[in-house]
């Protein structure tokens, strides 16, 4: 098994009942992914945007628990749903 350590940016957007989580982008780098997700909070329609990391086996698709690296803007405090 070859475990790998994916950094997410994850957007959320102003929706009709709330805040909605958008699509996430991976990558290795977690200055990247900071940088993203700082970008995404800053743009037309989206509230905020969160950066975390999860670490797995990219083979099975079985992935542990996400931690949060960063929040920009307006992001629910429950993040349980990354």
């Amino acid at each position: 098994m070859t475990e790998v350590t994916y950094f997410v940016a994850l957007p959320f957007i102003a929706a009709d009942d709330g805040i909605a989580a958008g699509e996430p982008t991976e990558c290795l780098n977690p200055v990247a992914v900071v940088m993203r997700a700082e970008a995404l909070s800053r743009k037309p329609g989206h509230v905020g945007a969160v950066a975390f990391s999860r670490t797995g086996d990219p083979a099975t698709g079985d992935f542990g628990d996400a931690k949060v690296i960063k929040k920009f803007g307006d992001v629910p405090d429950d993040l349980s749903a990354l």
